[in-house]
């Protein structure tokens, strides 16, 4: 059994120097160990006033001037902040240590060369700050349930060495202190959170993952002798299995092979390891489908609407309903996979914007909600923030959403829904807003109006009638396209030149078929309102 010594919090700031201190940051000044938790990540924006969760950790993107982080502190401190983060180097002054001793704000280093993504996003893996669905305290060996990066400390102290804990995907799912003794490689890799590829192809290559995945014992790697300089120091690795599922694997930077008693610690260690990951990936499913649940009874609007809006953080406030879909088709299980992936994208992009967002796949549909100012611009700001995801995401899959109207209470908010899906069908189908991606109802209104108008005829029964009826009847017995023809010069507004291009013939050509289907249709094309009927037929009554 591992035993880890006694830590702080999970989420304090105490706990973030732990696990951070030695790769990413550095206490400059201020006391790391006042009691509270961490209530959120926010980034300091000179331009508006903070509207800051209870002992936020801040990062300070850009502060350069000693005088400047000096009077942020000062305001941090007013709104209960706990910590400060800047890019290092910092040189320690009085009159920062005396405002940070003043206001009780700690003031933290960002390592040179680590980026505020990276630190982000792994800020946000420690402090888990999820909290639908939290369960009380739980250990497993010792150790708080699914709590890896504990784990990564408690084994790096049995076996005595820096340690990373992997899934099946190379990516880093957690690491222990003292990685500076280890070499470049092994820090490039746990601030990409992932190992570099040109790591991984030459461990493939080396057969390494095949031996690992086929063992139980620890295999020992050892470095290339001159092509990847910058993986320099040898690795302990041993594989992480769930009786014959390989989950992951743990990698120790070691001088030298471990010792029989160390290598059956890492074994064991190994087991331990297992029993988080799956209590990690059960809480996670979990908390999904409690999320999930939340979130559509919000939706719905009914009698529960506001105890889930109320459970998810969001009650009195106005929000904006986000709806993402994926187009095009694909088979059933890259498409769920896909349709998950995108769900979490979007739940973590949306959290940068707010902490307080929700997202969650119900059906084939990604719905968000997004809490904006009620004297804003809410609408045009979830339109930018929904183009700003899909920018993101670029073109491998084609994905789009719709925006609805801003939801000022609970009874708003299914019609904000039902706005937000009808954007989207417009979207799905491509239905003359093809080369839109991001849409409100406003931008698709008369294209949704005609899927609805379908949507009547198709489920009435509707056949076309009159000189729409007889041209199609025309087409199936001559083998001809007058119908096509018909549409092609409504398309056109009547300009026959750019119809017949359309129609890749002369426009001779088209100007004698446009006559035969006046004759054969008995329409008057210069009348607006037989025009108007035959493009309505056309548009929502299908002639085949």
């Amino acid at each position: 059994m591992l035993v880890s010594k006694n830590r702080q919090p999970h989420a304090s700031l105490g706990r973030v120097l732990d696990d951070l201190g030695a790769t990413l940051l550095e206490l400059v000044c201020g006391d790391p160990d006042r009691p509270g938790d961490i209530g959120g990540v926010a980034i300091h924006d000179p331009i508006e006033e903070p509207a800051l969760p209870r002992h936020a950790l801040v990062l300070g993107v850009g502060l350069r001037r000693p005088e400047e982080i000096a009077r942020l502190l000062a305001d941090l401190g007013r709104h209960e902040a706990c910590a400060l983060v800047v890019r290092a180097p910092v040189t320690r002054s009085d009159e920062l240590a005396a405002a940070a001793r003043e206001s009780g704000v700690a003031l933290l280093g960002l390592t040179r060369g680590a980026s505020w993504a990276q630190l982000a996003a792994i800020l946000r893996s420690l402090l888990a700050e999820g909290d639908v669905g939290d369960a009380g305290p739980e250990t497993l060996g010792g150790i708080p349930s699914g709590d890896l990066f504990a784990l990564a400390n408690a084994i790096a102290a049995l076996i005595d060495a820096p340690v990373t804990i992997e899934d099946r995907g190379s990516r880093v799912l957690a690491f222990s202190g003292r990685q500076h003794e280890a070499d470049p490689s092994r820090v490039e890799t746990i601030l990409g959170r992932q190992v570099p590829e040109r790591f991984a192809r030459m461990l493939a290559e080396r057969g390494v993952f095949r031996e690992l995945y086929r063992s139980d014992a620890p295999v020992y790697v050892e470095p290339p002798s001159s092509t990847l300089a910058e993986f320099s120091v040898p690795r302990v690795a041993v594989a992480v299995r769930a009786g014959d599922e390989v989950l992951g694997s743990i990698w120790a930077a070691v001088h030298e092979r471990l010792s029989a008693d160390r290598a059956r610690a890492l074994c064991d260690a190994a087991k331990l390891v297992a029993l988080h990951m799956l209590r990690v990936r059960a809480g996670a499913d979990v908390e999904r489908r409690l999320r999930t649940d939340l979130l559509s009874t919000a939706l719905e609007g009914g009698a529960g609407a506001r105890e889930a809006l109320n459970r998810l953080g969001l009650a009195s406030q106005s929000v904006v309903v986000l709806a993402l879909a994926i187009v095009g088709p694909s088979d059933d299980a890259t498409s769920a996979t896909e349709r998950q992936r995108l769900t979490d994208g979007l739940a973590m992009h949306l959290s940068a914007v707010h902490p307080r967002s929700a997202a969650a796949l119900i059906g084939d549909t990604t719905y968000g909600l997004v809490p904006v100012a009620r004297d804003g611009d809410g609408e045009g700001q979830a339109l930018r923030t929904a183009a700003d995801f899909l920018e993101r995401i670029g073109h491998r899959v084609r994905a789009v959403i719709g925006v609805g109207p801003v939801a000022h209470d609970v009874a708003g908010l299914a019609d904000a829904r039902a706005s937000a899906d009808r954007a989207l069908r417009v979207l799905r189908t491509g239905n003359g807003a093809r080369h839109l991606r991001v849409a409100r109802l406003a931008d698709v209104h008369v294209e949704a109006l005609v899927l609805e108008l379908r949507d009547l005829v198709a489920a009435r029964g509707d056949r076309p009638t009159g000189p729409v009826a007889r041209l199609a009847a025309y087409d199936k017995r001559h083998s001809t396209n007058l119908v096509e023809t018909l549409r092609a010069w409504l398309d056109a507004f009547g300009d026959v030149v750019a119809a017949a291009a359309a129609m890749y013939v002369h426009p001779n050509t088209f100007r004698y078929r446009l006559r035969r289907l006046a004759e054969v249709g008995g329409i008057d094309l210069s009348d607006p309102d037989a025009r108007f009927a035959a493009m309505l037929q056309l548009r929502v009554v299908s002639p085949g």
